[in-house]
């Protein structure tokens, strides 16, 4: 355990450089292109021919050469073709082909004029005056989108719409992505039932479990949720041995409760005798302070479980990787706020994004909002992001009852920031807001 906590910033920094070296080396796997969504590109992606392959329209009109059409002059109209067929030949001198939008533009036109802007009777068309046209006009050159073998995406871009359908097109009906990080979820408390239950007395629903799992999804994880376990240290350690055992493939060991000073936190003592390195055991936030960040050696994990080898003799040394845990305070404004500063950040980097978090976004101040001295504070707010008022996004802090109040946390969309340097922020003042 330590003695010192440490800022916000020396947090998030020593998690950010935990994160960019175990980001490196994680092996890809293939995806469909209707599962791609979201996920991050392992491999660049290459051009696998010219785009277009070939000169195409991108108007309905008529192909021809620009300065035979500017002297408005009827032209013979030598041929039509409709996309996804090419032309009979090419095109004649003194002539117009019609054309279809995407169709190929027959050789030796350098232009399309637009259906709305002729006038055709008897066969021959030209284009009314005072218009005149300039080679290249509603006309994409080969290769004008992209050369064969030429850069489209780099490794590391989070696929969308876009970039599913540019692969689509240099025919890839499978993505190399990386992996989804597998989260193991534990939350502790004896105080906790199951969601469909009716608490007894002294009992509250679970409903940290549910948050992280959708908070885990949102931030490119695969969630793996245990069920809840109590303030026994005896059934902590034994979840936590079997979410480290190396056939479980765990990316992440999240908790959340059992993290604080109290008679009956647990989940400390429980790590260390799991043999854990902690880099951190408490962060001079508001709320969160608790937080806890380390590691376990898996194979210790196992060998204490009493499988060991036998579980898995064909275990390599790479897949016996130390597992990253990460302890949440229990109480839901504090849970999301340090999953959303520590846990998103890493499960990011753990799935191969490069631009790993948290994202502030700059905005002023509707009214005060106090300080705490010597903590950073994260208050839960409503930023309206849609709308600027002089130039800035404006952000209300929201009354809240304590970091337990999740009435007021699903009343907010963002965190706003306040420094631990300073004891208050007035109206108007410049701050930074963390969206949720």
């Amino acid at each position: 355990m330590m003695d010192q906590l440490l800022s916000y910033p020396e947090a998030a920094a020593l998690v950010a450089e935990y994160a960019r070296k175990r980001s490196a080396g994680r092996k890809p796997v293939q995806v469909e292109l209707a599962f791609a969504s979201g996920r991050v590109l392992a491999e660049a992606l290459r051009a696998d021919m010219d785009h277009p392959p070939f000169a195409r329209s991108t108007r309905d009109g008529f192909a021809c050469r620009a300065a035979e059409a500017s002297r408005h002059e009827f032209l013979a109209i030598a041929g039509s073709t409709q996309a996804g067929h090419a032309p009979a030949g090419p095109l004649p001198p003194g002539a117009a082909w019609e054309i279809m939008t995407g169709a190929p533009v027959p050789d030796g036109a350098d232009a399309v004029a637009m259906i709305e802007h002729v006038e055709s009777r008897d066969g021959q068309v030209r284009l009314l005056a005072p218009r005149t046209l300039e080679p290249g006009k509603n006309i994409v050159a080969r290769g004008e989108q992209a050369h064969a073998g030429e850069l489209l995406l780099p490794a590391g871009t989070v696929l969308g719409a876009a970039q599913i359908a540019l692969a689509a097109s240099c025919g890839l009906a499978l993505l190399p992505v990386f992996a989804r990080p597998r989260v193991a979820i534990l939350t502790t408390g004896d105080e906790l039932v199951a969601v469909q239950k009716v608490p007894g007395p002294a009992q509250i629903r679970n409903s940290n479990a549910p948050m992280l799992a959708a908070m885990v999804v949102a931030a490119g994880g695969d969630p793996w949720v245990f069920p809840t376990v109590g303030d026994n240290a005896a059934a902590i350690g034994g979840a936590i041995k079997q979410a480290a055992l190396p056939a479980a493939q765990t990316d992440l060991l999240l908790f959340s409760g059992g993290v604080s000073a109290g008679k009956f936190d647990l989940v400390e003592p429980a790590l260390a005798k799991a043999g854990a390195e902690f880099f951190f055991t408490g962060v001079r936030l508001q709320p969160g302070k608790p937080a806890v960040f380390g590691q376990i050696k898996q194979n210790a994990a196992a060998q204490l479980s009493g499988f060991g080898d036998l579980l898995r003799p064909s275990i390599t040394e790479t897949e016996r990787t130390p597992l990253p845990f990460l302890g949440l305070p229990g109480n839901p404004i504090s849970t999301a706020v340090t999953f959303l500063l520590f846990g998103a950040p890493l499960l990011a980097a753990l799935g191969g994004c490069p631009h790993h978090g948290p994202h502030f976004l700059p905005a002023r101040l509707k009214s005060e909002i106090k300080g705490k001295d010597g903590l950073t504070r994260f208050l839960p707010a409503w930023c309206d992001f849609d709308h600027e008022k002089g130039g800035w996004h404006e952000v209300e802090a929201i009354p809240m009852h304590g970091s337990g109040d999740l009435a007021a946390l699903a009343r907010s969309n963002c965190f706003v920031m306040v420094p631990e340097e300073r004891e208050r922020m007035e109206k108007g003042s410049l701050v930074y807001v963390l969206p949720h």
